[in-house]
């Protein structure tokens, strides 16, 4: 069963989201993180997206 949706205290570079999204999903973090500076190439609002998320997300206990 996947974990709650959280921002980990561990394992974060700059905020824990795509940390806490490799958590949800059961990937690795490092995949999640590459994976969103290859979709920050294309156009989009991937960057706002990110922003959004670090303040939605809650911190994991």
């Amino acid at each position: 069963m996947p974990s709650r949706l959280a921002r980990p205290r561990d394992d974060r570079w700059i905020a824990g989201v795509c940390s806490g999204l490799a958590r949800r999903f059961g990937l690795s973090s490092n995949v999640v993180r590459l994976i969103f500076v290859i979709s920050c190439l294309l156009p989009g609002p991937q960057f706002l997206i990110y922003l959004a998320l670090w303040i939605v997300l809650p911190q994991e206990r």
